[in-house]
């Protein structure tokens, strides 16, 4: 049976290690940044001396990558908030629409691990809830890597879907939502305490595809905050210790989350005003019949190819909210 310290100990060791990779991974793409922009000008400097056409096309895709890096940079001066920096926690739910939302979340889910895959992050499922038909009723899951929490706070909200239904013999247009939650990874020695005699912690087998342990042993893991009935879930990790420390960590961050609306007297701290996941209540549509568009009715932002962004092209929308906020 695996030692519940010896794996709390590897996560210490992985948490200050991630932080010292933080800071040496930003000074390395500052050196980058610096070298390309030099090139870049030397490259100019010779295209002008020597009239040489051809070198405008390197020049064009190189000043096009350096601009790139440089808004990156610069989103991260408006990533200044406490837990910005931190890994996130994201939960996706079904909302109205059936068969067709929890399809829909499915769908969220790997935008979402397209968008993690291109940013270099790191992202692992925490806790998947199948539909009964098709889809996902819910998915959980953490995302690592520099600033993860910063961006994924501005898809908090409620995600619309408009399109003709593969699950509609009839094939008539249909309209489903879903909702996007993000939390802050917290770390282990966070100002969360937590009284263990508030605790229901309870075990099952763990369900769907997994390792050999699956369905075979109680290494799933429920825990309940009895105080604030706030149930977190686990069951993706090899044993019930792995399984329920990562419980713990979620349960943390929705406790911190929780701590902040009631300090700050404003949900917007953490969590973002809760909305029926329905009809008005949307942050986003992604429209796929009669026409292709996707449109953030909270900053105007466009994109007329939906399968680019439902390929994890969502920058231009993050980006966009985070210049909205930082000009208040």
């Amino acid at each position: 049976m695996e030692d519940p310290s010896i794996w709390q100990d590897q996560q210490r060791a992985r948490k200050v290690g991630t932080g010292i990779s933080r800071i040496e991974n930003k000074i390395k793409r500052y050196k980058e940044l610096e070298t390309l922009v030099t090139d870049n000008i030397e490259i100019a400097r010779l295209a002008q001396e020597e009239g040489d056409i051809g070198l405008l096309d390197d020049l064009t895709k190189s000043a096009q990558e350096a601009a790139a890096r440089v808004r990156d940079f610069e989103l991260e001066t408006l990533l200044s908030g406490e837990y910005d920096s931190r890994d996130a926690i994201v939960t996706l739910h079904a909302g109205a629409g059936g068969t067709e939302a929890m399809d829909w979340v499915s769908m969220l889910y790997r935008m979402y691990s397209r968008w993690a895959e291109r940013k270099g992050f790191q992202m692992e499922a925490l806790d998947i809830l199948p539909g009964e038909e098709a889809g996902l009723k819910s998915v959980s899951f953490s995302v690592r890597g520099d600033y993860a929490y910063g961006f994924l706070r501005t898809e908090k909200g409620v995600h619309r879907l408009v399109r003709i239904s593969p699950f509609d013999a009839n094939q008539r247009r249909h309209t489903s939502f879903a909702s996007v939650d993000v939390l802050p990874e917290i770390e282990e020695e966070a100002e969360i305490d937590l009284n263990p005699e508030e605790l229901k912690i309870d075990t099952f087998r763990s369900s769907g595809a997994g390792g050999q342990h699956v369905n075979k042993t109680d290494s799933a893991v429920r825990i309940t905050h009895i105080p604030t009935g706030i149930v977190v879930t686990c069951q993706n990790e090899r044993s019930q210790h792995s399984n329920r420390a990562v419980a713990m960590r979620m349960l943390k961050a929705k406790l911190l989350a929780l701590k902040e609306e009631e300090r700050l007297k404003q949900i917007e701290a953490l969590r973002g005003p809760q909305k029926e996941i329905a009809w008005g209540s949307q942050i986003r549509s992604y429209v796929f019949q009669p026409y292709t568009l996707v449109k953030d009715h909270r900053t105007g932002v466009e994109a007329g190819s939906v399968e680019r962004v439902m390929d994890g092209d969502i920058d231009d929308f993050i980006y966009a909210k985070l210049r909205q906020d930082a000009l208040g």
